[in-house]
């Protein structure tokens, strides 16, 4: 008993300096308050109060650092960042702090927010502005620390690959930039980086569900990936070309399954770009799509039609994503194959004309879908391939032989029909 009652009698003095102290440093911060009534500036009045309630509110030093650091405007790496633009200035410092937590992989960090529904918009934003943190971007969930009555947290991204496949990756990131800035040709405008690029994810990779297709590393590490990994990786590589490049997340119109494509700008113009689609011969209606050897690139999808391509796809409410209008960078419409209105002479003219250059594959769009129409039954359907006959012909004499098997493929939604020779 006398043992407990010397513990109880060495334990109040200690209770009573902190008492002490306590009301000591109130006693000044209230005594200071006074004295700068009479006589000191409401600056130097706001000054007190905000170290009291920094005292009293026990906010961690890291969060009061966070919310006396400037905002950066612009990416210290150039990217664009055209979702942190549409931010507010609230949710830009979030952003920013997100960023640079990411970046150097911390485990947790503070953000100056503990709101939920801002702290999932801001992180939204930023994953559709930097496919380069691969790390990241297969994460479903990620984890916040709140605080009753505070508005910070801690926020827990959470990473999927290690040190050393990060290191691996981002070599073979760099691998693929490189290869594609050698196939680039000298003098090349924005519309030809944009082919290229197009080209060589297509050339590179292919279509097929993995643990890494939700990102670059599907595409540039592993050559397999969905659409959200050959978006990301469009918008990667022309990012290194400093052409504006907006990753999109929507939905196939009339159901419930998701798509990513990209947004390019080219001349001042905007443009939907879809890698993924262009990777995809067996959308091709017909025989063509048996041929192994014929990995067609569907270069449909590269500045379709906007209107015809948001017939099939629409994108998310989340962001708002510029409108694109332009036709002038239609694959068929920079090669001359995008037909007004149909003859059959002028047609069987073009067709002639790309053998002689070589093609082993003759591919046309109409405007029109009564004149697709109208081709498809003449050319391909009824026995009616008499007419693409005249072209095999034709084909057969340039190259003095007597037989010649052909395919044909015909994308019915973007009104294009392919001859394979």
């Amino acid at each position: 008993m006398e043992d407990k009652q010397e513990m109880k009698k060495r334990r109040l003095p200690h209770k009573i300096c902190l008492l002490v102290v306590l009301v000591a440093a109130l006693g000044l911060g209230l005594n200071s308050v006074h004295r700068l009534k009479e006589s000191g500036s409401a600056e130097q009045k706001l000054a007190i109060l905000d170290a009291a309630k920094g005292i009293f509110d026990r906010e961690p030093s890291e969060v009061q650092e966070l919310r006396e650091q400037s905002v950066a405007e612009t990416d210290e790496a150039g990217y664009q960042e055209y979702y942190f633009n549409l931010l507010d200035e609230g949710e830009r410092r979030i952003y920013r702090e997100m960023l640079e937590g990411i970046q150097n992989r911390q485990d947790n960090f503070y953000l100056t927010t503990s709101e939920e529904a801002e702290i999932n918009k801001v992180y939204h934003a930023l994953l559709k502005d930097h496919p380069e943190l691969f790390w990241v971007h297969n994460r479903q969930e990620v984890y916040t620390t709140s605080y009753q009555g505070s508005d910070y947290c801690e926020f827990s991204p959470g990473y999927t690959y290690t040190d050393q496949e990060v290191t691996e990756i981002q070599q073979a990131m760099e691998t693929a930039c490189q290869e594609v800035k050698g196939l680039v040709p000298e003098g090349a405008d924005t519309y030809e980086k944009v082919k290229t690029v197009y080209t060589y994810l297509i050339d590179h990779a292919e279509y097929a569900s993995s643990e890494d297709d939700q990102n670059i590393a599907g595409i540039f590490w592993k050559g397999q990936a969905v659409c959200a990994g050959y978006a990301r990786a469009v918008q990667y590589l022309l990012e290194q070309f400093d052409i504006p490049c907006i990753y999109v997340e929507g939905d196939t119109r009339d159901s419930d399954q998701g798509h990513a494509w990209d947004i390019v700008q080219i001349e001042g113009q905007y443009y939907y770009v879809d890698a993924t689609n262009g990777d995809q011969p067996q959308f091709l209606e017909g025989d063509a799509v048996q041929l192994a050897e014929h990995k067609t690139i569907i270069y449909d999808y590269l500045c379709p039609f906007p209107q015809e391509y948001e017939q099939v796809y629409t994108d998310s409410d989340e962001f708002p994503v510029p409108e694109c209008t332009a036709t002038d960078k239609n694959f068929y419409v920079l090669n001359e194959a995008c037909f007004d209105h149909y003859d059959y002479q002028s047609l069987y003219d073009f067709c002639c004309m790309r053998l002689d250059n070589g093609a082993a594959v003759v591919r046309f769009k109409f405007r029109d879908q009564e004149d697709f129409d109208e081709v498809y039954r003449q050319w391909i359907q009824s026995g009616g391939d008499e007419y693409i006959q005249d072209v095999a012909r034709y084909y057969m004499g340039l190259y003095g032989i007597s037989t010649v098997e052909y395919h044909y493929g015909v994308l019915d939604n973007l009104k294009t029909m392919y001859f394979m020779f």
